[in-house]
């Protein structure tokens, strides 16, 4: 295992957690960086089994309320509805995922050229609802109807076209449909956990016979860069939003596509 591939994983996995959770695409990010740092990974696994560690991160700012919900269980009913609207959500995800999982991964991740333009489109949708403006009916994510939830969900699913964003995707969804801007964050957040431990597992167990252990290294130490880079973000992600709501990453998405877009044609 080359030095250099070390700090390509350790660039890569800082990428991966500082995006995740913010509306630009971190699979995106990953994927073109990866492109022009000459970093390769068996069927693409490096970028999705990193996606482990910004979970963690979410595990960890949020433990204490997760517990509390997991405890409160059996004898809340606004719990129980909490993580049935959450399992609803991931459902359009987990059966789109799974039978068109060869398809994103064989082709629309050997992309790079939509990818920019996907970044590009997201941008420009994510500025215009931005500066929409909405009279929010939902404002607590422990309270969203399971039908909001599910309409979310395949929002979600648009995301599997790499450039989209899954964050994005459902925070977009979301305030189409009267949350406020924070709590689409705060359910992206929760959704993402069920959906990134899914996408692992499956790639995880597609790529199993593919994978050396100088790969696991590699995904070793983009996954910890990960989840380091993720704790910041998620814990401050939500006072961002709510002050200057989703227009500096919407113009961040249009700048990194745009800038991809001339690169590609420069180094080809």
């Amino acid at each position: 295992m080359e030095d250099q591939s070390i700090i390509s994983a350790l660039i890569l996995g800082l990428i991966e957690g500082l995006t995740e959770f913010i509306p630009v695409s971190s699979t995106a990010h990953v994927l073109l960086a990866g492109h022009f740092l000459g970093f390769k990974s068996p069927g693409n696994t490096f970028a999705v089994l990193i996606q482990l560690g910004a979970i963690l991160a979410i595990l960890a700012v949020y433990i204490q309320k997760l517990l509390s919900i997991a405890v409160s269980l059996p004898s809340n009913p606004r719990s129980r509805h909490f993580v049935l609207a959450v399992l609803v959500a991931f459902l359009p995800a987990a059966i789109i995922g799974a039978i068109a999982h060869d398809y994103i991964k064989a082709v629309l991740f050997e992309t790079p050229m939509l990818i920019c333009i996907m970044l590009i489109v997201g941008g420009v949708v994510l500025l215009v609802v931005d500066r929409m403006t909405f009279t929010p009916r939902y404002t607590d994510v422990m309270d969203y109807p399971l039908s909001l939830a599910l309409k979310i969900g395949f929002f979600q699913c648009l995301a599997m076209i790499p450039g989209t964003s899954r964050s994005g995707a459902t925070i977009v969804g979301s305030l189409l449909m009267g949350t406020d801007k924070r709590s689409a964050a705060e359910f992206s957040f929760f959704l993402a956990m069920p959906t990134m431990l899914g996408a692992f597992v499956l790639d995880l167990y597609k790529n199993r016979n593919a994978l050396s252990m100088d790969d696991g290294m590699l995904i070793g130490f983009g996954f910890i860069a990960a989840f380091i880079a993720a704790l910041f973000v998620v814990r401050g992600l939500l006072d961002f939003v709510s002050k200057r709501g989703y227009a500096p990453f919407a113009w961040w998405r249009i700048g990194v596509g745009v800038v991809g877009l001339i690169a590609l044609q420069v180094y080809k």
